[in-house]
């Protein structure tokens, strides 16, 4: 047992001598009236029946465990937080039924689960509508940012994932870089009363040729040039791993402008201990820094079938144990 798991057993523990002759049923009959103190006793009882505590909010997504928990999101979000996972993500929520949406949101509150990020608007991934400057590629995309606040509110999620697109051949980087920078602007007035931020992703050459952002330090660049608490990184593991290494250095580098991590093992895009990266190492930077926002887990399964999704759970337990 790792030293966080020994201290929360012991604070549980604690809790419940706390309570001298009262028992959990006791307890609820004495403060029947209270919804903080029944609220209280549902997060006590899951934290104590979750099979794993882990150090960091890492953050499954949909599809990851079907074969162990069915097609219903919701069962499949009751499943992972029946593993101890405290988070998730779904790139497709924005496009979910509204209905599916607040369902999948009550059970998160239900099951203290913090909502990671969506995707906030259409990608262009061959053509370059946030590098060109032009008007109508930049009203589109604000309309989706304004439209993706209703789905952030309605989720509770406080991050959005923001694509630039693709590079634009006729134009100096100079000016795309100085195009994407006023549209993010734009943007980050819009989202900054709503306490949202979009987080932009480098994407890496091979698996997306020709994107306008891919490396981290660029992402730096433009975040540092927005200036906007609503315009932030999303680091992603697995991308920056094929794009430029040196991944430690890289995120301390960015770590002011980073408000989000996405993980993925290299090559395969798996899940931890599948590939050539050190994820102990990395997680435990990470958690020394203080980091307690959302890691998602965007990435397949290195096996098929019930078995590859135990593997992911044990993956993350492995890579995990760095106290």
């Amino acid at each position: 047992m790792n030293r966080r798991k020994f201290i929360q057993k012991g604070a549980l523990t604690g809790s419940f001598l706390g309570l001298g002759g009262l028992g959990i049923s006791a307890m609820e009959n004495a403060l029947d009236d209270s919804a903080f103190a029944k609220t209280l006793l549902s997060g006590v009882q899951i934290a104590n029946n979750a099979k794993h505590t882990f150090n960091l909010n890492y953050a499954p997504h949909i599809g990851m465990f079907k074969e162990m928990a069915g097609n219903d999101p919701i069962d499949q979000l009751n499943f992972m937080a029946d593993q101890g996972y405290t988070a998730f993500e779904d790139n497709e929520m924005r496009n979910r039924p509204i209905a599916e949406q607040e369902a999948m949101a009550k059970t998160m509150v239900a099951r203290n689960m913090t909502m990671g990020v969506f995707v906030a608007h259409k990608i262009y991934w061959t053509e370059p509508n946030l590098a060109s400057g032009k008007q109508e590629w930049r009203d589109e995309f604000l309309e989706d940012i304004r439209k993706s606040i209703a789905v952030a509110k309605r989720v509770n999620a406080k991050w959005m994932t923001v694509v630039p697109g693709h590079v634009d051949l006729r134009q100096n980087i100079a000016y795309q870089t100085a195009n994407v920078v006023e549209t993010l602007k734009q943007a980050s007035a819009i989202l900054e009363p709503h306490g949202i931020v979009m987080v932009l992703e480098p994407l890496n050459f091979r698996n997306h040729p020709g994107l306008f952002l891919s490396e981290s330090p660029q992402a730096y660049q433009i975040c540092k040039a927005v200036n906007s608490p609503s315009c932030k990184i999303l680091f992603d593991i697995y991308h920056q791993q094929i794009q430029e290494g040196n991944l430690i250095p890289n995120i301390e580098q960015t770590w002011d402008e980073i408000a989000y991590f996405q993980i993925g093992d290299n090559p395969g895009r798996n899940e931890p201990t599948s590939g050539e990266i050190n994820y102990k190492n990395v997680f435990k930077y990470i958690h020394n820094r203080g980091y307690d926002g959302v890691l998602g887990m965007e990435h397949g399964n290195s096996i098929k079938g019930k078995e590859g999704e135990q593997r992911v759970i044990d993956a993350y337990v492995e890579s995990d144990d760095f106290l």
